[in-house]
């Protein structure tokens, strides 16, 4: 297949396709995720063609779902689990931080929990409460847990292979708002390491680290900051743990200075990891501290409200005008 224009909800399904076809030991389980195909239609198509036994819908809980996953692989599958929303999570928080992300060092390493979680995540769809939540860094904290989130189609198809093909407890965040972004999708290509940052555009002023929703909106700032002959940077990190601090920190070595950008509440938010190491590392290089825009500290608003909650054009603006200040 070459290189194709697709959207990236559709190449998380190419992908999950490509998965099953390539192994008869992954499964897709999730509410929903069957005869209906999701309710974003991620999986659409795959129950018709794999069969109830390949593609499970289960029960709304979220706990068992995940429980059922460890279980199953620890008899040698590879489940990829569905949880429908960010905030439908916590019920299978336990499962996932005690036991899921624990297992490989309870047994000494002798054990192996190859399960990836899907979780739509974010806001920016108008929908209604526990719908745009952005819980990334309660998964991030936890030891054993790898946390990934593409920006775009392509890594939406590669960084899912890379997760499936893991031995290790992936958590996936799909930014939702980004669902009908369209890119090309190489499926031939040999993609980069599944958590390696990557400049998605060169600039000398400043830089802008982001992942997942927020990549496309740091891109936007920097095409408005050049119409000011500011030359703005932008690190799409991927990966959120680990974190490719190398590639942060030869960029900000460049530029001097950085904005992380993330949706997720400013406070205790992975920025504040970033920001915390990178001036640790860039001390002597730095030219102004290490700013962050992000979510308020708040429960995520009714939808008619989310346009001041979330970080806009004019928010990482206006934090690139105080870096810049200094």
């Amino acid at each position: 297949m070459a290189a194709e224009k697709m959207a990236l909800a559709k190449a998380i399904n190419e992908s999950l396709r490509r998965a099953l076809e390539s192994d008869p030991k992954v499964l897709i389980m999730g509410e929903d995720v069957g005869k209906l195909g999701g309710v974003f239609r991620v999986t659409d198509g795959l129950h018709k063609d794999f069969g109830e036994d390949r593609v499970i819908d289960t029960p709304l809980a979220e706990s068992g779902i995940v429980g059922t996953a460890i279980g199953l692989a620890l008899r040698g599958y590879r489940p990829v689990v569905e949880i429908q929303f960010d905030g439908f999570v916590f019920p299978a928080y336990d499962q996932i931080v005690t036991q899921l992300a624990k297992m490989h060092a309870r047994s000494l390493g002798k054990v192996k929990l190859p399960v990836v979680i899907r979780i739509p995540y974010g806001g920016g769809i108008g929908a209604v409460e526990h719908h745009s939540e952005s819980p990334e860094a309660l998964f991030a904290h936890v030891a054993g847990l790898k946390v990934v989130s593409p920006s775009n189609a392509a890594d939406a198809y590669w960084m899912m292979q890379q997760a499936i093909q893991s031995d290790d407890p992936v958590i996936y965040f799909e930014p939702k708002r980004r669902y009908w972004d369209k890119a090309e999708v190489d499926t031939e290509a040999i993609p980069g390491p599944l958590h390696g940052a990557r400049v998605v555009r060169e600039g000398t002023d400043l830089t802008l680290a982001a992942y997942g929703p927020m990549v496309k909106l740091c891109q936007e700032v920097a095409d408005a900051a050049a119409e000011e002959g500011r030359s703005l940077e932008v690190v799409d990190l991927r990966s959120l743990s680990p974190v490719d601090f190398d590639t942060i920190q030869t960029s900000v070595e460049k530029t001097r200075r950085l904005v992380v950008v993330h949706e997720a509440p400013v406070f205790l938010g992975s920025g504040a990891e970033i920001a915390a190491r990178i001036t640790e590392r860039c001390f002597y290089h730095l030219e102004a501290p290490v700013l962050r825009v992000g979510g308020y500290h708040a429960p995520y608003p009714p939808a008619r409200l989310e346009e001041e909650y979330l970080p806009d054009l004019d928010r990482v603006l206006d934090a690139v005008d105080r870096s810049l200040a200094y």
